[in-house]
């Protein structure tokens, strides 16, 4: 197979817009390119990726190259893509099974060790994921972050062997459980300790309690 498809995730704003990354292999001289409104770190991800790729004992195919980040109009930015990029090339030269990659979506930025390192927008990635009705593979780091969309499907993974193994059916990713870990509050400071200014803390009690906003007035320090 010389052509693979994979979907992503861009970020722009507190939108994550779907990326769809084709990667073609052709016949000519050895090369690589990236169309598709990629700004600079995007163009940079073709050493990062080729690197990580020689680094985890993989081949990397000696031929022309075409990545595609469509909608062609949409600015594509960051290292997000780095691991959508891999996985097709992955795939167009028959080096991981192509059989289940429509069922995930991938975003990550890779070092060239392999590893996966964290990338901004998770969440919003993984909202936008869950209604697509796909399973969202993101760096290990990110992963109790994008958690916190209900039921949608995580799948964190620290390095490109680890997301490799769960698509060829080698060693699945686990699911990330949702869940929220709270400060431990036995040595923060407590309104039971305010001695008067009964009015102030109903206020901020209530306020807290209810998740409602606060207007300080008052001379600088008032607050």
């Amino acid at each position: 197979m010389s052509l693979a498809v994979v979907h992503s995730r861009a970020q722009i704003g507190i939108d994550a817009p779907p990326v769809t990354v084709e990667v073609h292999l052709g016949n000519g001289l050895p090369s690589l390119s990236i169309v598709g409104l990629p700004e600079a770190a995007v163009k940079e991800s073709k050493d990062r990726v080729r690197a990580a790729l020689l680094n985890a004992r993989f081949e990397f195919p000696a031929r022309r190259i075409t990545i595609n980040l469509a909608p062609a109009d949409l600015p594509k930015e960051g290292g997000r893509f780095d691991l959508p990029i891999a996985i097709g090339i992955l795939a167009a030269s028959g080096q991981v099974s192509s059989k289940d990659i429509d069922k995930h979506e991938f975003i990550g930025e890779l070092a060239l060790t392999g590893k996966l390192r964290p990338v901004l927008g998770a969440l919003t990635a993984a909202l936008q994921t869950r209604k697509s009705g796909r399973a969202l593979i993101l760096p290990a780091a990110n992963a109790a972050e994008a958690a916190l969309a209900e039921s949608a499907d995580v799948r964190g993974a620290k390095h490109l062997l680890e997301v490799t193994a769960h698509l060829n059916n080698e060693k699945p990713l686990a699911r990330e459980q949702p869940g929220l870990a709270l400060p431990d509050a036995s040595d923060l400071p407590d309104l039971r300790d305010v001695k008067g200014q009964h009015q102030a803390r109903r206020a901020l009690e209530i306020a807290a309690a209810g998740g409602h906003s606060l207007l300080m007035i008052g001379q600088p320090g008032t607050g």
